[in-house]
């Protein structure tokens, strides 16, 4: 199992593990599967050059198949520049319990540490997600808040709880 930042060249695999997300666990996602496919593969291919700003991990097993999936986002409005977003963590069923979503993390984690000035990573989960918030959690992450109704899927509403790990100067 080895991580490593995908790029425009990894579109297509990408998108198969997005779609599959999208279908599998659609309560942990704002995007819909139905919006995703919209989405062209050139955009895609735009999307996941990495930038300064930017970048998305991707977790490959030993037959060299993308598994896992991990997006970083830098704020870039002055006031609040210092923080930077988790989005989209995704491993696929077949990868789970395995480490997979550590490996991602630790490897988000340690680029965004060198990241000048970045002081706060935030993410969001939706509150049922137990394992992915013992995983949170056990890297130092912390719930600040819970968000009532932050997500509707289908009729049912989905609270999700906010979490930030401070990687820069002390509050």
């Amino acid at each position: 199992m080895y991580v490593r930042t995908l790029t425009s060249a990894d579109a297509d695999i990408y998108r198969e593990l997005r779609l599959q997300s999208l279908q599998q666990n659609p309560e942990a996602f704002l995007s819909t599967y139905e919006s995703e496919l919209k989405i062209s593969i050139v955009t895609t291919r735009i999307r996941l050059e990495p930038a300064e700003d930017h970048f998305t991990l991707g977790a490959f097993d030993g037959e060299e198949k993308l598994v896992g999936i991990v997006t970083f986002f830098r704020e870039s409005r002055p006031k609040i520049h210092h923080k930077a977003h988790v989005y989209s963590v995704y491993v696929d069923p077949g990868a789970r319990q395995q480490g997979v979503g550590r490996l991602l993390m630790l490897e988000l984690i340690s680029r965004a540490t060198a990241v000048p000035g970045l002081e706060i990573l935030n993410l969001t989960l939706t509150s049922t997600n137990l394992p992915a918030k013992r995983l949170y959690e056990s890297l130092g992450f912390i719930c600040y808040g819970t968000e009532p109704r932050a997500m509707k899927l289908g009729e049912e509403y989905l609270d999700e709880d906010l979490m930030y790990l401070q990687i820069g100067p002390e509050l």
